[in-house]
Parts: structure tokens; C-alpha cells; sequence
């Protein structure tokens, strides 16, 4: 607790503090479950705690802001990440309305949208997303804004894959779009270097659709290493979330397929993919409802039940998210 202190006593500092007003918003939001799950037809149950994150945003100057989100649900220190347990640590400079520059700890730019969601709002990911070593790494991005809602972004940070060891990098460049009113996306390609210093490419599709009271994002993504004996469908996920919102409620659902065919190997029999092994096929499907009693900004209750083919494993979860605001609204 007195390195935590320590911790926030000095970020508040050399951002200016509380007294010079450069933090803008400070809010902490947090999730319990009561998790029970069956594998293989035997029984287990957990109550435990999910997530527990402090975030600091403010402006340095009317061009420079900055954003910290620290995890303090992960383990803070590893030796291969000193800066585990903070997920986003940036400063942006936009001196135009159409360039801004970032630079720091953010999310790789992989499209799709159960990758882009912030952890805390998801309940079950695919096997891609739980297998990638890191999501959010060190780098920096340029970002050209065409209007408020199309956006290109090119990336270059330590890769995803890197296992924490040096000179391994991630070139990314993504499209946050909108093709019509009701159809959004979160489209990129990826060259992504593995610890085998081999680049794979990922081409990842995410796609929002917005229909009244309900939303739909499907998720294509196809990945490859070069040698590959069959470049496009053989090592693919494909994602699809449904959500109706009825007043205080969300009526969810969600299912996942992912493969990699067993041929997906070099001549030495190294994987190319080293996040999906060769020969998966995995499925997995749920459906759930969200409570909002006090507003959608303050609290939520969940109860989700999901299904996948690792192990016959069922799980039901019932669940409680809130955040607490210090300063300003949630962001």
C-alpha cells in the first residue's frame, strides 16, 4: 500500500497536481464474480475479484493530453515487463485538427472489436485474445483524422509477441471508420515479429453495426507467417456479438469459432503462429443479461452463462462492475 501511494503521489506530481488543475479525470472501476464452471463433468466455484483499475487523464497544455490506466488486479512487476500491471501510459500531441502524435503505453492497433473493448466490460474472450503475451506495449503512433469519425493510424511498438525480450517489433496500420451511419469499423493490417525474429501478418476486420436499440460486431481476422503454404482462411477467428438494450437492461449474446490448420508449420516443424497453435479448433458460445440499476455510468449486475470446447467446460458467473469518480466523469 505505501508503494501504491508512493506510485500516485508521484504521478500526480509531474503531472502538475491537483492544485495546477492538469488532472482532469480520476475515477477507479472495479468487478466481482462468483464464477462456477464444470470441466470434464466436475464441479468448482470461485468468488474472486476480476479487475480494480485507478485512471488518470488530463492536458499538459491545449495540445498535449495524457492518459493512465493501471491495473491493480495484475501483477505489477515482471522481470520480462517491468510496467505489467499498467495497461495505457501516453502523452498525445494534436497541433492540428487533422495530426496527432502518440507516444508511450498503449494497445497494439489489432482491428477488431472484442480486442478494442476495455477488459472490464468483457467476460469471455476469444483464444486469440487470452493467448497473446501482451496487448499493450510501448511505441509510438501517427494518427491522420480525415473528419471526427475516419481516422488512419500507423504504429510502430514492441511486438505482442516479444515475451519481453528486445529488439522485436509490431508495424501496424489500422482504419477507424464509419462506411455508413449504422456501420462502423476498426479495420488494420499487421506485421508482427515473433521471439523466432519471423514477421506474421494479420489482417483483422472488425465491424460495428448499430440497428435502434440493438448493436452487432462481427470480427474477421485472418493471420499468416510468410512460407505459409496457404496465406488466406487456414488460421482465422471469427467473432459475432449481439447486444439489445431494453431501458435498464442488455440482453447479450456471443460465440467465437477459431482454427489453425495442422499444416501451418515450417520445414522444421516450428509453428508460424505462435499464439493459436497448429491443429486448434475451438468454439465458443454464451449468452447473458446486464443490469444497470443507477444509471449506466455507476453500476452494473451480470449474469452470463458460456460454452467452450476446451475440456467440455461450462461456466455461469454472476457478477457485479461499478466505478467511483474523484474527479470529472468516467472517460
Amino acid at each position: 500500500m505505501k508503494k501504491l501511494i508512493i506510485f500516485f503521489y508521484l504521478a500526480f506530481t509531474c503531472l502538475g497536481g491537483f492544485s495546477q488543475n492538469k488532472v482532469d479525470k480520476l475515477f477507479f472501476d472495479m468487478r466481482t464474480t462468483f464464477h462456477q464452471q464444470t470441466e470434464e463433468g466436475e464441479y468448482s466455484s470461485q468468488i474472486r475479484g476480476d479487475y480494480f483499475n485507478v485512471h488518470v487523464l488530463g492536458n499538459i497544455s491545449p495540445t498535449i493530453d495524457y492518459r493512465i490506466r493501471h491495473s491493480l488486479s495484475k501483477k505489477g512487476f515482471d522481470e520480462k515487463n517491468m510496467f505489467n500491471g499498467t495497461d495505457i501510459m501516453y502523452i498525445n500531441w494534436r497541433p492540428n485538427d487533422r495530426w496527432s502524435f502518440l507516444f508511450g503505453k498503449y494497445a497494439v492497433l489489432i482491428g477488431g472489436y472484442e480486442y478494442d473493448a476495455a477488459p472490464i466490460d468483457v467476460y469471455y474472450y476469444s483464444k486469440f485474445c487470452n493467448n497473446i503475451y501482451q496487448g499493450f506495449t510501448f511505441g509510438g503512433s501517427a494518427t491522420y483524422h480525415f473528419s471526427d469519425s475516419q481516422s488512419i493510424v500507423a504504429q510502430i511498438c514492441n511486438s505482442p509477441l516479444s515475451l519481453g525480450k528486445p529488439t522485436i517489433f509490431a508495424y501496424n496500420l489500422a482504419w477507424n471508420g464509419e462506411i455508413l451511419p449504422f456501420w462502423k469499423t476498426i479495420w488494420s493490417v499487421n506485421m508482427v515479429e515473433n521471439v523466432n525474429h519471423h514477421f506474421n501478418n494479420y489482417i483483422s476486420l472488425g465491424n460495428h453495426f448499430e440497428m435502434g436499440d440493438a448493436m452487432l460486431d462481427i470480427d474477421v481476422m485472418n493471420r499468416s507467417g510468410f512460407g505459409q503454404k496457404k496465406y488466406l482462411f487456414s488460421d482465422m477467428t471469427l467473432i459475432s456479438k449481439f447486444i439489445w438494450s431494453v431501458g435498464a437492461w442488455n440482453i447479450c449474446a456471443k460465440a467465437g469459432y477459431e482454427w489453425n490448420d495442422a499444416s501451418n508449420v515450417d520445414s522444421e516443424g516450428v509453428a508460424y503462429d505462435t499464439v493459436i497453435a497448429p491443429g486448434t479448433e475451438y468454439i465458443y458460445a454464451g449468452c447473458g443479461l446486464e443490469w444497470f440499476p443507477l444509471g449506466r455510468d455507476n453500476v452494473r449486475l451480470h449474469a452470463v452463462y458460456y460454452r467452450d470446447t476446451d475440456h467440455d467446460r461450462n461456466n455461469f458467473e454472476l457478477g457485479l462492475t461499478w466505478h467511483v469518480n474523484v474527479i470529472g466523469k468516467k472517460y
